[in-house]
């Protein structure tokens, strides 16, 4: 894959690959700053929790109005910078005996803010950045940054917090931030339309667009019907596999490894199949193996448990990275950044709404069918997909115009 990731690209992806390594060890390490030094209730950490994914619902839908509107290198520079003060500050606090819960509150909803808008600059900027016949590439380079990140990102951090401390760990994100800053200040920014008058820019737009497309509009149903069902899964799997079947650490450890390995082993092979399959069978094939993983561990037996995560992994690269690419190739580029922002927020939004049902039907349904519920729905979301005219859809059309 390395071969796409070339010439200004090369630059972008690098800024993201590093940032993204440091938020995967802050991930860890602000939650246990919270417990281990400032003794936080449950309460406390839920809405430290909260805090960190409000952004994308409260402002998802304006962040895209100022990516349209704003330079996306600066952006991108300006956010590293913010993201490297907020989160120096909790070691530096820290340091000197005056860390408060209060302070971290502060700090996930900031970095939250500024995340949302480095990741929706980073994605409005992406398409410009490549050929039209390399999309498909760089969305499955950038897709492996993710991965990787949350990947190794939690047994970095594990290690970083042993050695350091929680609070000095973060050190290590902040840090991040610099190399990222870098990278994108070198990034040469192509040249965008100019910007529509503030009285013609609506928060509606990303919305209009993404709804008023017949292939984006089953593709964002689909994808929010599935990243619900999805999130009402993922909180129960560690309840699941320690309380009802007895695992062990080791073994819910190896689990999630293994889903992980096989997102990272999926970008490598999902450029290949979409080519082979098309885009759309791409997506539905995705959506049909990641619903696999709440059978497999429905059956509550090792193998069946171990190659249900290795279906979700490599499912969410055949998934993900069609519909990135759709979603960049059919928007119009002076409104991309608010369709990819009101995208986030939709699917965001679903699996803030799954997470919240989930313990609610668990106790309702106990654990075994609410997993099976949640393949159901999952298939659910592949159903409004396949009965579209994506099933049919090979290659990327030439336009918004050209379907």
């Amino acid at each position: 894959m390395t071969w796409v990731v070339r010439g200004e690209f090369r630059k972008l992806w690098i800024a993201q690959l590093v940032s993204a390594s440091g938020s995967a060890v802050t991930t860890v390490a602000l939650p246990l700053v919270a417990v281990v030094n400032l003794q936080a209730s449950a309460v406390q950490m839920g809405a430290l929790s909260a805090l960190t994914i409000a952004p994308h619902l409260v402002l998802g839908l304006l962040a895209g109005v100022w990516a349209d509107r704003w330079s996306l290198r600066r952006l991108l520079i300006w956010t590293d910078i913010g993201r490297l003060l907020l989160l120096g500050s909790v070691p530096a606090a820290a340091a000197l005996g005056w860390l408060r819960i209060e302070q971290l509150y502060v700090v996930a909803v900031l970095t939250g803010v500024l995340t949302l808008l480095s990741d929706t600059a980073s994605q409005t900027m992406l398409p410009a950045l490549v050929p039209r016949e390399d999309l498909i590439r760089a969305n499955s380079a950038a897709l492996l940054n993710l991965n990787l990140a949350s990947t190794l990102g939690p047994s970095a951090a594990g290690f970083l917090v042993q050695v350091l401390t929680a609070p000095f760990a973060i050190l290590v994100d902040a840090a991040s931030y610099v190399v990222s800053a870098v990278a994108s200040y070198r990034i040469r920014e192509p040249a965008r339309a100019p910007a529509k008058p503030r009285s013609e820019v609506r928060l509606s737009a990303g919305l209009r667009v993404l709804f008023g497309d017949r292939m984006l509009a089953p593709l964002v149903v689909s994808a929010g019907v599935a990243a619900m069902a999805g999130a009402t899964q993922g909180p129960l799997i560690v309840l699941f596999l320690v309380r009802e079947l007895d695992k062990s650490a080791a073994f819910v450890g190896l689990t999630l490894t293994t889903q992980g390995a096989a997102a990272i082993a999926g970008t490598f092979v999902a450029t290949a199949w979409c080519r082979r399959v098309g885009l759309g069978r791409s997506y539905l094939s995705g959506v049909l193996l990641a619903s696999l993983s709440g059978v497999a561990l429905f059956t509550a037996q090792t193998p069946f448990i171990l190659l249900g995560q290795v279906c979700a992994g490599v499912g969410m690269a055949l998934f993900a990275v069609p519909q990135r690419t759709l979603r960049q190739a059919l928007a119009p580029p002076h409104l991309l950044g608010q369709v990819t922002a009101s995208w986030r927020t939709l699917v965001i939004g679903g699996q803030t709404v799954g997470a919240a049902v989930s313990g609610v039907l668990a106790s309702a349904l106990q654990i075994r069918p609410t997993l099976l519920v949640a393949s159901a729905g999952m298939l659910a979301g592949l159903l409004v997909a396949a009965l579209s005219p994506l099933r049919a859809l090979r290659e990327l059309p030439e336009s918004m115009t050209a379907h």
